[in-house]
């Protein structure tokens, strides 16, 4: 069993086939990453800016798996607050 490095990192752009391109926040590296099982499992929908945890493996550090979105508050999400209305 091999040991993965667990970064976190932004989505730069939207690729076909749920491919991903992801700007580490550590160094600004660019990677090509796909999304887990889990997340394709419960419909987890990910676009640009989102912010997300990333595996990668050791051995090629060009590719990774996204693991989670880090949730940040939206305006008009449920469950989520609106902001204050400012009249």
């Amino acid at each position: 069993m091999s040991e993965t490095i667990q970064v976190e990192g932004r989505i730069m752009a939207v690729l076909p086939g749920t491919m991903f391109r992801v700007e580490l926040g550590t160094n600004k590296h660019i990677v090509l990453a796909h999304i887990s099982g889990k997340m394709r499992k419960h419909f987890v929908r990910l676009t640009m800016g989102d912010k997300v945890i990333l595996e990668i493996s050791p051995h090629d550090l060009q590719k990774g798996r996204i693991l989670r979105r880090i949730d940040a508050p939206r305006p008009g999400i449920p469950g989520r607050p609106l902001p204050p209305n400012p009249e």
